[in-house]
């Protein structure tokens, strides 16, 4: 019973994507859903395969890493036959998938008492909070300044907000957090208020690293919402609508902004696969407790069983919002129904 309740997310999340899955099947049919499975498969496959044999042939020698001053043959041999090392690497990769197919993601070689699982369970939901976090402010912003930008198009409105997105586009992360945190310790050696500049758990630690990251995504959108719509706004039935009488409220969110969600779908899907499983530089400079912090640690202390099992939980993750991209493609624009 305690084995169930801890997985109990994991089992809900899994019932819910089944559920759409058998609902999707029935309603865009069972060969379109099952050629994106299949693609899915083989897509994870793949990934485990590089994953491993990057690993595998990567230079140095960990078990050396780990002993250190403590190393002595008998101790490597010991450690090399603990972790598998000492078989050939399709041995080894054949006992890596037989380990996958039962969700088990090995052990920890920096601390074997630690499974993979617990380490990803216990930051990624931290990287979650802040993906989908500055995702959704991203959204919320980007898409109904795009419009606007669209419907007045070639106009000051959409040259002011078409050049603050630009500007936003092009400044990276790495170099706005900075001048952020440099900002921030100048308001507190002036005794004024100001915001902490790492750290996560609290409001005021929150708010700057999900702004942040929402400004890059937010022009990005924009930009794509503005394109989008411009194309959709000069076709017939744009101007039939409009000929007909109907409020210009209607023809864009009916009409329009309807028929303009597809590249917007395009660059959601992968984009929720992407900030879930980490943003390396914000979370690194923010000095967050996320998956992308624990990956480069991971990678720099030669831990590869976390290196891996954070490599294919993006695979998956992506992969799986590319199937769900498709899928929403299938129930929104009939002409991609595959029957």
């Amino acid at each position: 019973m305690d084995q169930i309740l801890s997985n109990l997310p994991l089992l809900i999340i899994g019932v819910l994507l089944v559920g759409f899955l058998v609902f999707t099947g029935f309603r865009i049919g069972p060969r379109f859903l099952i050629r994106r499975i299949a693609g899915l498969v083989f897509v994870v496959l793949g990934v485990t395969f590089v994953t491993f044999i990057l690993g595998y042939f990567a230079p140095g020698d960990v078990v050396v890493n780990q002993l250190g001053v403590h190393y002595t043959p008998q101790l490597a041999r010991a450690l090399r036959h603990l972790y598998g090392l000492d078989q050939p690497w399709y041995v080894q990769y054949g006992t890596y998938l037989n380990n996958l197919l039962h969700f088990d993601l090995g052990r920890s070689w920096l601390n074997y008492s630690e499974t993979v699982w617990s380490i990803l369970s216990l930051f990624v939901p931290v990287s979650a909070t802040l993906g989908l976090s500055s995702l959704a402010l991203a959204i919320i912003m980007g898409i109904p300044l795009g419009m606007v930008a669209a419907v007045r198009a070639n106009t000051r409105y959409d040259t002011v907000i078409q050049t603050f997105s630009l500007v936003f586009f092009a400044l990276p992360s790495f170099v706005i957090i900075p001048f952020y945190q440099l900002a921030m310790i100048w308001l507190n050696n002036q005794g004024l208020p100001h915001l902490q500049v790492s750290g996560w758990g609290t409001w005021d630690t929150m708010l700057a690293p999900i702004v942040i990251t929402a400004i890059n995504s937010f022009a990005g959108y924009l930009r794509f919402t503005r394109t989008s719509m411009l194309e959709v706004l000069r076709q017939d039935y744009v101007r039939t609508a409009r000929a007909k009488g109907l409020s210009e409220r209607l023809v864009l969110w009916r009409h329009a902004f309807k028929n303009a969600l597809l590249p917007l779908i395009t660059i959601t899907g992968p984009t929720i696969g992407f900030v879930v499983t980490g943003l390396f530089i914000t979370e690194n400079l923010f000095n967050i407790p996320g998956i992308g912090q624990e990956g480069i640690n991971a990678i720099v202390s030669r831990d590869f069983p976390v290196v891996q099992g954070i490599t294919i939980l993006l695979a998956v993750t992506v992969a799986l919002m590319n199937l769900v991209t498709d899928v929403v493609y299938g129930l929104i624009d009939p002409r991609i129904k595959v029957s």
